[in-house]
């Protein structure tokens, strides 16, 4: 069954595959390079080179998962998670302008990055909304 309305959808589907792609590339980083995640781990919780690793970890299964029909709204939850559960590392770069590699050390970019994240909690939760009218859907096999 298709969409009377297919440019939106199209369009929500393009971003959601731009979302995934983005997500795996940053949670595989985590991997590639932990030492400049582990920098931003706020003092105050324990074990940051394993926080970093879950992070990345789950980064990338819910960037695989929100590609999976059948999981995807459960993926978009699990990232909505995450990307509250990073938040204070976010807000450690910003107060101790902590730099990391290959993104250009400028104070105000990690202020202005904070707000960001409110922008993948959105675009995360926008695959929450409406599930039976996403591709793959039980309703969409009707």
């Amino acid at each position: 069954m298709t969409s009377n309305n297919t440019t939106p959808n199209r369009l929500k589907e393009i971003l959601r595959v731009v979302l995934s792609v983005a997500i795996i590339v940053v949670g595989t980083t985590h991997f590639t390079h932990p030492d400049q995640y582990v920098r931003i781990v706020p003092p105050q919780l324990p074990y940051p080179a394993e926080l970093v690793y879950i992070s990345g970890f789950f980064e990338i299964l819910g960037g695989i998962g929100l590609l999976i029909p059948f999981v995807s709204v459960a993926a978009a939850w699990g990232l909505i998670a995450l990307f509250v559960a990073v938040f204070p590392a976010n807000i450690n770069q910003a107060l101790n302008s902590i730099p990391i590699e290959g993104i250009p050390h400028h104070p105000w970019l990690y202020w202005v990055r904070l707000p960001f994240q409110a922008v993948l909690i959105a675009w995360a939760w926008w695959y929450t909304q409406k599930p039976d009218e996403q591709p793959g859907s039980f309703k969409e096999q009707l």
